[in-house]
């Protein structure tokens, strides 16, 4: 295994600061067993209906649903470890876990449901919009692509071997319409877009401002239908998160375009501009510029943080379905922070520079981590092939600035 290999690898096992209370995104009461309050949000139940279902063990943890771990592990450094012993039962519970509840999420361009299961864990499901080798019309804006679920499972195991750990685990899944979403949901707006098509075959469209119409509709094989099952991060109410509106975001007008697309020297005044002018973060936000250019995602237009954690801490690399539109050609413009910046972590780049050889090849690694995926293969092969150009383009960029 080249991923086994790569995750042995002195690079992968550079340790992270010593965690303490205060760097802990929860402070857990190793007495107290699972039990969820109620917040004032439908995402969360009565502790008195959890009781009933939960798993006992020896200790309090022991009775955590694997969900409820993962949120309890996140900490100012990373979402999750590298050697997360909770990741392979957390992706087979999105996977297999029975649904209970299907709701629209409100907000977003597109269609979007809120699944819940009966250890009260939540996923966010993307549908297929289209098939895997499909590319996105070259007349197409950014702003009008379709959100790709294979784009979702591609780019959370992309960011893992990447070693940003900064996507939420999300796996592929087989979803009957007819069971797990029409007959189950309490969503009334979107029980109102189900119909049989023609060809006899279950559909729905939903309420959203893009795509969402009997035109778009999303239909099964005859309910079949695959989807992305990306684990929910803890309730707003319970873990603040705060948006920042990326520095290098795009107009998203048809003909306008942005400041950072005209000032060559746009990156001076970022580095005068809070949170930029101290810490990490910048070098955080050219991570997130690399991981968007290999996949081809001009769609970053925020990204969040835990407020608890303040301004040292990770980005959150949230909402990647606009990557792996396009293979046949590259968007040289998202490396543009990395470009007119000049900066990069070291790690980072020592990182690329061992995924652009042959032991680690970047496109296998990827393929062999996608292989496991209920819904393999999930990316065309040419898409896997255009990684390694891109790295190579990346790589190209930082030889540029060291040049100059």
């Amino acid at each position: 295994s080249k991923l086994a290999a790569l995750f042995e690898h002195p690079l992968y096992n550079i340790p992270i600061p010593e965690v303490t209370e205060k760097d802990k995104l929860f402070i857990v009461n190793p007495m107290e067993k699972f039990s969820l309050h109620s917040s004032g949000s439908d995402e969360w139940v009565s502790s008195s209906k959890a009781e009933t279902l939960l798993p006992t063990g020896k200790t309090a943890y022991d009775t955590y649903p694997t969900w409820l771990k993962f949120h309890v592990g996140i900490n100012r450094y990373e979402l999750y470890p590298r050697r997360d012993p909770l990741l392979p039962t957390l992706l087979w519970d999105l996977a297999t876990q029975r649904i209970i509840s299907s709701v629209q999420k409100s907000g977003g361009t597109q269609l979007k449901l809120i699944m819940t299961f009966p250890n009260y864990g939540q996923a966010l499901f993307k549908p297929m919009k289209q098939t895997r080798d499909q590319e996105t019309p070259i007349d197409f804006f950014y702003f009008s692509d379709f959100e790709r679920h294979n784009a979702e499972i591609a780019a959370f195991h992309l960011d893992r071997i990447l070693d940003f750990r900064r996507i939420p685990p999300v796996s592929g899944r087989l979803v009957n319409i007819t069971k797990e979403i029409r007959d189950i949901t309490t969503d009334k707006k979107l029980a109102k877009t189900f119909f049989i098509s023609p060809a006899g075959n279950v559909c729905f469209y939903g309420e959203c401002s893009y795509y969402c119409s009997t035109e778009h509709a999303l239909c099964g094989k005859p309910d079949r239908l695959e989807g992305s099952m990306a684990a929910l991060l803890p309730d707003k109410t319970l873990a603040k998160r705060r948006s920042w509106r990326s520095p290098w975001r795009r107009s998203y007008h048809k003909s306008k375009k942005a400041e950072w697309e005209l000032n060559p020297n746009y990156c001076a005044q970022v580095r005068e501009t809070p949170p930029y002018d101290r810490g990490h973060r910048l070098l955080d936000l050219i991570d997130m510029t690399i991981l968007d250019f290999l996949m081809g995602n001009m769609d970053r237009h925020h990204y969040e943080t835990f407020e608890k954690f303040g301004n040292d801490t990770f980005l959150l690399h949230l909402d990647n379905g606009r990557g792996f539109g396009t293979h046949s050609r590259d968007e040289p413009s998202i490396l543009a922070p990395l470009q007119q910046c000049c900066s990069i972590k070291k790690s980072t780049y020592l990182r690329l520079q061992l995924l652009a050889t042959q032991p680690y090849r970047l496109s296998d690694l990827l393929r062999e981590a996608l292989a496991a995926d209920p819904l393999a293969p999930v990316l065309a092969e040419p898409h896997l092939w255009a990684l390694d150009r891109r790295l190579g383009k990346v790589l190209a960029a930082v030889r540029h600035c060291l040049a100059r």
